[in-house]
């Protein structure tokens, strides 16, 4: 089940009143007991322009005390910000791809990578405590899984309410049921927080994909198909990942988002394949 409301360790880690100076002193803190050793797990966010969001991402994640070791690398994709300043003063290695786009961004973070496991993250994402070892456990007990995918919910920044989104969320839910049950699972999969093995990753070319499809969906399309195994859903409000609505801003607010998204289910060809 959802929250209705944002979750209280959300809305600890987002309070506008922590200054910048607070969240490094805690992030380098922290960080020092997340990698503790040869990294097990590479957690690989892209950044563009993220100067208002990425330390309270890697604050969420830091927080978490998972069972293996755990790397985490940023891809500074051309920000003219303050992205890479900020990630550098917190000790998180922060690396820069030229190319740019988000698939650039993910491969250059891919071949930086030092762990046997890859999760993909967002820099706008705010992530549960036990999200890691949610995500991973799957893969280590079972090789015919191929790549582990979670769910999401809206962080309100605007004048949408949470119980909107919470309603919209359960709508979403329904469609995302309908493509895994109906038509092509791989289009449920997302960058905020998938995991995958890297030596396949590599295997099946990362994250390239032909024009009109997704990094993300594309890659877990390619792992499936080449006989890596299944895709794996990991659900519950413990593991739901929760990201800002500037999504739902793009896609034009969130009627539209909803009529865009219903279109793509029933009436796109391409929903058949990870084009989302």
């Amino acid at each position: 089940m959802r929250p209705i409301g944002v979750p209280v360790f959300v809305k600890q880690l987002r309070n506008p009143a922590i200054s910048n100076d607070a969240r490094i002193a805690e992030i380098k803190k922290q960080y020092s007991l997340f990698k503790k050793g040869n990294p097990e797990v590479s957690i690989i966010i892209p950044a563009y322009n993220e100067e208002k969001d990425i330390l309270p991402t890697l604050q969420s994640l830091v927080a978490a005390t998972p069972k293996l070791c755990v790397e985490i690398i940023v891809v500074n994709n051309n920000s003219t910000d303050k992205t890479e300043q900020l990630v550098k003063a917190t000790g998180i290695k922060c690396i820069t791809e030229m190319q740019p786009g988000v698939t650039a961004a993910r491969n250059a973070g891919l071949a930086e990578a030092k762990g046997k496991y890859i999760m993909n993250a967002d820099a706008d994402t705010t992530y549960p405590p036990g999200l890691v070892d949610a995500m991973i456990a799957p893969l280590i007990a079972d090789d015919k899984i191929s790549l582990t995918y979670g769910r999401y919910a809206f962080i309100p920044t605007g004048v949408t309410s949470r119980f909107t989104y919470f309603i919209y969320e359960h709508i979403v839910g329904l469609l995302r049921w309908f493509k895994k049950t109906f038509k092509e699972e791989a289009v449920n999969v997302g960058g905020f927080n998938s995991c995958f093995r890297r030596e396949q990753g590599l295997a099946v070319d990362g994250y390239n994909h032909p024009l009109g499809a997704n990094e993300d969906g594309f890659l877990a399309l390619k792992l499936r198909n080449k006989g890596f195994g299944k895709l794996l859903e990991i659900s519950g409000s413990s593991t739901l990942s929760w990201t800002t609505d500037r999504r739902i801003q793009i896609d034009g607010g969130l009627i539209k988002g909803i009529i865009k998204r219903i279109k793509r289910v029933f009436f796109n060809k391409g929903e058949n394949h990870p084009s989302l």
